[in-house]
């Protein structure tokens, strides 16, 4: 799959190039209207019961009408429906929601919690509210909001990250908010745990200024893929101090799911190509060796035996990932096969064997999981074929007639007997409910802030609304775009004396991250400039890469003249300074990947030059925190 293909498909899906007159068989654009207002009405039927009867607890329990904490006992479910509120277009809750979070949460808490959970339903949570309720081009800024919500989110990330303190950078799967790691803490961990924090923390480095929530999660993805097989295929369990696998089948749906997805998207939110080129070989190896048209099956992730016929109902996100890649015909057959499962139970259990052909024995739940509605919506923007608006309808209805219940909607415990458990889950809101009017939305006339707003979205895996600014995604280009943020002030580089040179080049500094450019300047964000092509005025060339340049001190005479350092005047003529000494050789050999860690390297401007238009992004990209100690010239 190429790039140039790939952008293509999210331009036409944009432009609504692919639109179509029909809607359905039946469904009419004023029923479109009413299957809205209907998916409207259901969700606060739940929210409603569950600010009535288990608020500020965590989950509502919809048949008793009772509550109960799950997570870490900080309303939960209010925090991962506030963008479902946003997208209703309810200020008025939404505003009394931010305002009481911002009020009223807290995290120095003694609570033990999921780093994968926590992460996408309550910092995505966090930090999609705050995205609109601080902005003026959502429509739903609160003129009250003073970033309480990102002073929560940053609170929240900082006390996770003692749990990504592992050998292989993979973090552990849980965390205690106020003590960090327990000493007892379990070393096996998910591929989708590890795999599925980089669109929250790599949002969250960009709002803060701080790159060291983005690094973690990065160095996480790329620990699970460094232990990948020979065939480009990850397990599903992992022991983050040795690396060694301790669940070896390779699928697509549980405990590795989302670790696909979110591949694929932090390229697109952050244009970050390598999350492209690792999504790009692990698809394929999924499609060459999962993938038993229509289904998909699990196996072993060495030898590609298979394991499971089995269809989980984790798997139904892919057909959606699908057209985001722009593989949009094996997406229609697998989200076919998907629904026929769904039509012959009302819904899909979480196992179907497919060997069998009936509900997998220990998995008859239906736990009101979003992913099958989240395909269909996302196959009904790419193709407008009236099928996914039926397909829709008859969810819509299986949720009514099914899963209703007194004070919410409940949980299938087995799905041939459509029994309802005294359970809702928070994503229900946050996901479940929010795809459905979106589709039927789309179908009616699209006017919310996903279809119509200023900006692209990037859903997360538990459906919150991550915008694509101009600070979140080309901050990284360093005003190569216009209309991108450029810096009105300058650059906060680290400026060293010439004893300070030489304490570097010993190799004796300690690196700090304040010291970065990226951590002190590319999040810096100021108002766009206005008609602004190119790049942005003043920016040197070592600048624009995240490399500076200072004069060289001549080490002929540097110990003859040293009691002069003090003196000696700074000439106009630079050199790039990189990293510890070893090898200039590593320079001037080609090869796919630079490793500069290491590596201190002093070269004239002239010779500079050349090497920085040939590999100066890719530095910039792979080699921005803390592998280079920048510093700026100046006249003693």
């Amino acid at each position: 799959m190429e790039a140039p293909k790939l952008f293509l498909l999210i331009l036409l899906i944009r432009c609504d190039l692919f639109i179509g007159k029909a809607l359905g068989d039946g469904v009419t654009p004023d029923e479109a209207k009413e299957l809205r207002d209907e998916v409207r009405e259901m969700f606060y039927h739940a929210f409603n019961g569950y600010m009535d009867h288990a608020f500020p607890r965590d989950e509502l329990r919809p048949l008793s009408c009772g509550g109960k904490d799950t997570l870490g006992g900080y309303a939960l479910t209010l925090i991962d429906s506030l963008d479902t509120l946003a997208l209703l277009g309810d200020r008025e809750r939404f505003t009394a929601s931010v305002e009481w979070i911002g009020k009223n949460l807290r995290f120095d808490i003694n609570k033990t919690v999921s780093i994968f959970e926590t992460t996408i339903r309550v910092l995505g949570g966090l930090i999609s509210a705050h995205l609109i309720a601080s902005d003026h081009n959502t429509g739903m800024r609160i003129p009250s909001y003073d970033d309480e919500l990102l002073h929560l989110a940053e609170d929240l990330a900082r006390r996770m990250l003692p749990a990504f303190d592992t050998p292989t950078g993979i973090p552990f799967g849980s965390v205690n908010l106020l003590h960090g790691v327990d000493e007892n803490e379990s070393k096996i961990t998910s591929t989708a745990g590890g795999g599925t924090l980089t669109l929250e923390f790599g949002i969250l480095s960009r709002l803060t200024n701080d790159p060291i929530f983005e690094q973690v999660a990065k160095n996480a993805v790329r620990g699970l893929w460094a232990r990948r097989s020979k065939i480009n295929l990850v397990g599903a369990h992992i022991d983050v101090f040795s690396g060694d696998w301790t669940q070896k089948d390779a699928g697509i749906g549980t405990s590795i799911d989302s670790f696909y997805e979110y591949l694929l998207k932090a390229y697109l939110l952050f244009g970050d190509e390598e999350y492209l080129f690792i999504f790009q070989e692990a698809y394929k190896a999924a499609m060459n060796y999962l993938f038993d048209d229509p289904w998909y099956v699990e196996v072993n992730m060495n030898s590609a035996a298979l394991v499971w016929p089995l269809f989980n109902s984790l798997q139904a996100f892919w057909p959606g990932l699908q057209v985001l890649a722009g593989d949009i015909e094996p997406a229609i057959r697998t989200h076919a096969a998907f629904f026929s499962v769904w039509r012959r139970y009302g819904f899909t259990p979480e196992g179907f064997n497919l060997a069998t052909l009936s509900v997998q024995h220990g998995q008859k739940s239906y736990p009101l999981r979003p992913e099958l509605i989240e395909s269909t919506y996302w196959l009904y923007k790419a193709t407008r074929d009236p099928r996914y608006l039926d397909a829709g309808r008859d969810m819509l209805a299986s949720l009514q007639y099914g899963a209703r219940c007194t004070c919410g909607y409940c949980h299938i415990s087995d799905v041939e007997f459509h029994k309802q458990e005294d359970h809702m889950e928070s994503f229900f809101l946050a996901e479940t409910v929010k795809y459905l009017w979106l589709l039927f939305d789309l179908a009616a006339g699209p006017d919310n802030l996903v279809e119509n707003g200023p900006y692209k979205y990037i859903f997360s895996t538990e459906g919150h609304l991550l915008p694509a600014t101009p600070q979140i995604s080309i901050v990284r280009e360093h005003c190569s775009y216009f209309g991108a943020y450029c810096r009105n002030n300058n650059l906060r580089l680290k400026t060293l004396s010439p004893e300070s040179a030489e304490t570097n080049s010993s190799g004796s500094q300690t690196r700090h991250a304040e010291s970065s450019f990226l951590s002190q300047s590319s999040y810096q964000s100021s108002p766009p400039v206005s008609g602004l092509k190119g790049l942005c005025p003043g920016l040197t060339h070592g600048q624009r890469f995240g490399i500076s340049f200072m004069t060289p001190v001549n080490p002929s005479s540097e110990d003859e003249h040293s009691s002069q350092r003090e003196t000696t005047e700074v000439q106009s003529h630079s050199v790039v300074l990189i990293s510890n000494p070893n090898s200039e050789a590593a320079l001037s050999e080609p090869s796919d990947y630079l490793d500069l860690s290491g590596l201190r390297v002093t070269m004239s401007k002239s010779a500079a030059e050349p090497f920085l238009e040939a590999h100066g992004a890719e530095i910039a990209a792979r080699y921005a925190y803390d592998d280079f100690e920048r510093v700026e010239a100046e006249n003693s």
